[in-house]
């Protein structure tokens, strides 16, 4: 829906319980006393019999209410709630929790029917509650009260989070927000990440998942949190076993969890598995910097504990860094010549301050280091505690940009010597862990959460560019076949789709006879050492299985005798199969290609998932596959590639030489523009894809369609980059000018732009003084969510950013607020103008109702630009000093 009204829910300056409770034990006695206890604004209690209620004097009705509280909590039974949501709205709340279990069907629309006039925001039903421990706020029938602190836990689990809670207390974790979303009715995971990543209070959202609805809408809002805090992820029902049937190997393996994977990670979250393993990487991620890259070094004075560490790193596929000669020769100066000259580097059992000094020191000093992990065995010799001290002063002396860029981590191993020094590390910032393994796990998050902001900074194109497809003659083939009533496109008009994207295919001949089979040879040997004939029909999806592939065929002869024997077998086989003849094709002979699966499946949550991984006819036993979310672009397709075990077989080995990684790469991209350009296709497999050296060629495909007039496809999660909103407009004051949306690697284009705006302008355009030009303040100009927010650069010919005109809607995507800045130098020359009138026409396009913005009334530049745009303005009642100016574009 969107995040209007939850500020009531979030912030509430006053509260009433209808259904508050006498009775011990009862969950109406439970949150009366819960919310009693330390909330300081007006609070009130509905009871229909009144009396005293945890020392307050309940009313008997709504209406008895002093007056309208901004969140009420609802715990009456089920059949009630309609009518109390109705009434409450009526006085003017608008935010309920609803507590009661129970709403279901007709019950659940007519609450949300009597909360829609009011755009009054419910929480649940069958919730435990809310829990503001900053506003002293225990609005949930726990029996514990969650401690102040600065993590924001959402959770579908009501039981899950008072178990949390009892495991967080003794570990002194605390919390900012715990919000039990229940059933969902209403607000759910997408606002409640909308409204926290416009609120200081938390420092890392936290959330446990089950499901989830509006799987755009929560794509959007988590791209936007995790930008500005880490977001970690638990979400349970991995290994659910009700994933669809399917008739395709796409299908058949892309199991729900896997699309998750793709999502969390294309939003920037980084997923976890168990519980502790969740606050042990919000403690992680959101206190060090984020990686520059994933090469570990590791300090340590024990041997077992460096290979145990090494052994960790190797199984979670993570990188030790190689270090370099000058940095061996700085430790052979400080170490004993027995230390063991490489990387995990062995200080010797003896090791005192001074060596951990030296070692880290010359580690983190090394270019090829990006995370340093220091350990300690305790021994009778030497001070685990002066060993700490040791490593935290060395790295307080370091230069504040390296210990920004190279995050340092720590295992001091027992309990009595080591609880010290986890002190020290606790109080200097450090991360500390009681074993390698779980050390080296908590790098490797580190590593994960790289990788996931990564691809939170990609903005794949919504047209790849320099792909020049034949979408008509794509279209025409879908039409045809879906005028025909079929389902499943013929093996020719799948690769008819694949060729109209220049993938590379195998030439193929439609036989409807034995006979023709033998005419199709002929044509095919004239220019091909072999043929492979297969069976054509559409009740037979996997043709192997079925016997109705054979290959390797040299003579027109042997083809009409194998194309008869593949019609007995079959016939025999599978008697109520439909043929429609057989395919003739090339027989490709690629000696030690790889074979390739490439696909696209329709996901339940997230739409269109593209698929890659090992293909063949073992594919489904093999099950070496990954997913992405489309749209992809090169760059998102090689993480694809990568993230397999077969991406290692493909950059060579021994004497096999790598396969060509662009030309697979590439044809992902040309997949996920053929799955964005038609959303007929509900499935299709590329299997098998040869890739070598040479290439890469499709040498068999399926496709299955379904025309959106009659079930509309899930759109796909993401928006792409609206590459069809990019103009050439040429100014008689600046010649040629780029208009386009902007991307995430324009961040470098702003310094020499503000270069160019004075302070005055500046303050203009952000009502305040910019001093300082941070990433953090650059990338939220630069990394915009295209399904809610757009901006428009303007870009000379000699690549400099002239002007931005922007703006960001709210989560309705009916209203929205512009900004526009452009420089300096440049004013009055019509580049503002020209900026606005593209965004207003994307504006009018995208369906928006209205743009609004603020302007100081001392900028009477702006005022007389918008006026001839057709703004209105208006004076702040609030504020003489600003003008709010809208333009209705209905």
């Amino acid at each position: 829906m969107t995040i209007r009204n939850l500020e009531q829910m979030l912030a509430p300056d006053s509260v009433a319980l209808i259904g508050a409770s006498s009775r011990t034990g009862s969950v109406g006695n439970w949150l009366a006393a819960n919310l009693a206890r330390d909330f300081k604004g007006p609070l009130h209690f509905v009871n229909a019999r009144g009396g005293s209620i945890a020392g307050r004097e309940a009313v008997r009705s709504i209406a008895e209410l002093p007056r309208p509280p901004s969140l009420a909590i609802v715990a009456t039974p089920a059949e009630t709630v309609p009518k109390i949501i109705a009434e409450l709205g009526g006085i003017g709340t608008r935010a309920v929790v609803v507590i009661t279990a129970g709403i279901s069907g007709e019950l659940r629309q007519q609450m949300l029917d009597a909360a829609k006039p009011f755009c009054l925001r419910l929480l649940g039903p069958n919730c435990i509650g809310l829990m503001l421990p900053h506003i002293g706020l225990n609005a949930s029938f726990s029996h514990i009260a969650a401690p102040r602190g600065d993590l924001a836990f959402l959770s579908q689990s009501g039981a899950l989070i008072t178990g949390i809670l009892d495991w967080a207390a003794d570990r002194r974790i605390g919390f900012s927000h715990v919000v039990s979303l229940g059933d969902m009715a209403d607000v759910d995971f997408g606002d409640m990440l909308d409204y926290l990543a416009g609120e200081t209070e938390s420092r890392a959202v936290l959330i446990y998942m089950e499901a989830l609805t509006h799987a755009r809408k929560f794509m959007s809002a988590a791209r936007r949190a995790a930008r500005v805090k880490p977001v970690i992820v638990i979400k349970a029902g991995r290994h659910a076993a009700g994933a669809r049937a399917a008739t395709s190997h796409t299908g058949a393996l892309a199991g729900l969890d896997a699309a998750y994977d793709a999502a969390f990670r294309r939003a920037g979250l980084l997923r976890v598995f168990d519980l502790g393993e969740l606050f042990a990487a919000a403690e992680t991620v959101s206190r060090l910097a984020r990686l520059k890259g994933e090469r570990l070094t590791i300090v340590t004075n024990g041997g077992g504990a460096g290979v145990l560490a090494t052994d960790r790193v190797v199984d979670l596929d993570g990188r030790l860094a190689e270090l370099q000669p000058e940095t061996i020769a700085r430790l052979d100066d400080a170490l004993p010549a027995t230390w063991s000259r490489s990387n995990p580097i062995d200080i010797i059992g003896d090791a005192g301050p001074e060596r951990y000094a030296a070692a880290v020191d010359a580690a983190m000093s090394d270019p090829a280091t990006d995370a340093l992990l220091v350990m300690n065995c305790p021994t009778a010799i030497t001070s685990s505690t002066e060993a700490a001290r040791a490593v935290i002063e060395t790295r307080d002396a370091m230069p504040s940009q390296l210990i920004r860029s190279k995050p340092i981590i720590s295992t001091w191993l027992g309990e009595k010597a080591a609880s010290e020094a986890r002190a020290l590390f606790a109080e200097a910032g450090i991360p500390t862990f009681e074993t390698p393994s779980d050390a080296v796990n908590g790098y490797m998050q580190l590593v994960a959460h790289a990788r996931a902001q990564a691809q939170l900074m990609r903005a794949p194109p919504s047209r790849s560019v320099g792909l020049d497809p034949d979408i008509a003659k794509a279209r025409a083939i879908i039409d045809a076949a879906a005028s025909a009533g079929r389902i499943i496109l013929s093996e020719v008009e799948a690769k008819g789709l694949l060729a109209a994207y220049a993938i590379p295919t195998v030439e193929t001949i439609v036989a409807a006879t034995v006979d023709e089979v033998g005419t199709a040879a002929t044509t095919i040997l004239a220019r091909a050492p072999g043929i492979v004939v297969k069976i054509l029909s559409d009740d037979i999806s996997h043709k192997s299985d079925a016997g109705g592939v054979i290959l390797d065929i040299a003579s027109p002869e042997a083809a009409i005798a194998a194309a008869q024997e593949m019609l007995t077998r079959i016939s025999a086989r599978m008697p109520n199969a439909r043929i429609a003849g057989f395919t003739v094709q090339a027989m490709i002979r690629r000696p030690g290609a790889h074979e390739l699966i490439l696909g696209m499946n329709e996901d339940r949550t997230f739409g269109p998932i593209i698929m890659f991984g090992a293909g063949g006819t073992s594919v489904e036993v093999d099950r070496d596959t990954a997913l992405a979310l489309p749209p992809l672009d090169l760059k998102l397709a090689e993480d694809l590639i990568g993230s397999t075990r077969i991406a290692r077989r493909l950059r060579g080995y021994r004497d096999k030489p790598a396969a060509d990684i662009d030309a697979i790469a590439d044809t992902l991209v040309k997949l996920s523009q053929l799955v964005a350009d038609h959303p007929a296709i509900r499935e299709l497999d590329i299997n098998p894809l040869l890739a070598d050296a040479l290439g890469v060629i499709a040498l068999d495909a399926r496709v299955r369609i379904q025309m959106p007039a009659d079930e509309p496809r899930r759109p796909m999660a993401l928006r792409p980059y609206p590459i069809e909103w990019e103009r050439v407009v040429t100014s008689t004051a600046l010649g040629p000018i780029l208009l386009r949306p902007i991307r995430p690697e324009d961040e470098h284009l702003y310094e020499a732009f503000f270069a160019r705006v004075t302070p005055s302008d500046r303050r203009m355009r952000f009502f305040t003084p910019i001093k300082g030009l941070s990433h953090d303040f650059l990338a939220r100009l630069t990394q915009v969510d295209y399904a809610r927010e757009i901006a428009f650069v303007a870009i000379s010919d000699a690549g400099e950013l002239l002007g931005v005109a922007r703006f960001n809607a709210d989560p309705d995507y009916e209203h929205a607020e512009f900004g526009l800045l452009v420089r300096s130098d440049l004013k009055g020359r019509g580049l503002g103008r020209t900026l606005m009138g593209h965004l207003i026409a994307y504006a009018r396009s995208e369906g928006l109702r209205q743009l609004t913005g603020e302007v100081l009334a001392e900028n009477a530049a702006m005022l007389r630009l918008t006026s001839t745009l057709g703004f209105e303005s208006t004076f702040d009642r609030d504020d003489p000093t600003v003008r709010h100016v809208t333009l209705d574009l209905t």
